[in-house]
């Protein structure tokens, strides 16, 4: 369907430039930034907004299809997903031991299948040196969107009519 005209606002654009800012600054190093998370919050909120918008008109429309939706969210979030991790596996096999690239695989096979934040919950502790030195760690918050996007469809649907 591309890109919905109707639902698209500008400001949302800017919000999204302004929430990347803290996230990006708090990786680089810089201590004023240590709530870098609070960009990621945001991102999740609109997010939650963007879905929800696109839920409800359809449902109102009458065009509402989970299957559909599903295989939107597929086709916008894994070719992405899939060409970051397979930038990353050469890299990986070139410099990590056997017990570093073990837990890569682990993450390779958990963000693929959205269970990433779990995961790297029960390895790592994210604010740790662990941290900074696996690839794929920002997939958690990759992971919490898509299972929002798998759950609050099926539910909105059957409940928010």
């Amino acid at each position: 369907m591309g890109f919905n005209k109707f639902l698209y606002r500008k400001e949302i654009d800017g919000l999204r430039a302004l929430a990347v800012i803290p996230v990006i600054f708090y990786h680089s190093g810089f201590l004023i930034f240590q709530g870098g998370f609070i960009g990621v919050d945001i991102f999740f909120v609109i997010s939650g907004y963007l879905i929800t918008s696109i839920i409800i008109k359809d449902i109102h429309s009458k065009n509402f299809s989970v299957l559909n939706f599903y295989e939107r969210r597929i086709r916008r979030i894994l070719p992405a997903l899939f060409f970051m991790m397979l930038c990353t596996l050469p890299f990986a096999y070139k410099f990590m031991n056997p017990s570093n690239l073990k837990e890569f695989s682990e993450g390779i096979i958990a963000s693929s299948t959205f269970w990433s934040n779990f995961l790297f919950y029960s390895q790592t502790d994210y604010f740790g040196i662990a941290a900074e030195i696996n690839p794929l760690i920002h997939t958690w918050s990759l992971s919490v969107e898509e299972q929002f996007y798998i759950i609050f469809p099926v539910f909105f649907f059957c409940y928010g009519n």
